[in-house]
């Protein structure tokens, strides 16, 4: 009998000091063999079935923990993305790129949702429904009503 698992693992040698994720197959025949199947590196956990990951390559990958399934792009930006955030309550993940937008997407579809367009490049964005706060390279901090996607208070 084989069980599979994932765990989180802070990275060292990483200085974002973002955490890597390892799908790991557990074998009890006799002895308890561990073999890694594959490892994805991100910024955010939800549920544990799904992971998100956006990077220098301009992609947010999708990665279906429980079926064993591959990564797959499921948003894209015109340069690096920042920050990545599943929004469970709306069941759209919102991400923030350096192109100094923030984009909504359903992810079954492949356009955002909605764009929003920043200040200056996105550099943090924290999400606690119905609120987002999104921080700026210019060191302003933007905070969204996600019911109504607008601007409640703009802090320079």
């Amino acid at each position: 009998m084989a069980t599979f698992g994932a765990a989180a693992v802070a990275t060292n040698q990483n200085p974002n000091k973002s955490i890597e994720v390892r799908c790991w197959e557990i074998s009890h025949s006799g002895t308890a063999v561990a073999t890694a199947h594959a490892s994805i590196s991100h910024d955010h956990l939800d549920d544990g079935t799904t992971v998100f990951s956006g990077g220098c390559d301009k992609q947010v990958k999708m990665w279906p923990l429980l079926s064993g399934g591959q990564p797959v792009t499921v948003a894209m930006h015109d340069v690096p993305i920042e920050e990545v955030a599943w929004i469970p309550e709306m069941n759209l993940l919102a991400t923030g790129s350096w192109d100094k937008t923030l984009k909504y997407w359903d992810t079954r579809q492949p356009n955002p949702v909605h764009t929003q367009q920043l200040p200056d490049r996105c550099y943090a964005l924290t999400v606690r429904y119905q609120l987002m706060v999104v921080g700026t390279a210019d060191r302003n901090l933007i905070v969204f009503n996600l019911q109504n996607p607008q601007v409640l208070f703009f802090i320079p």
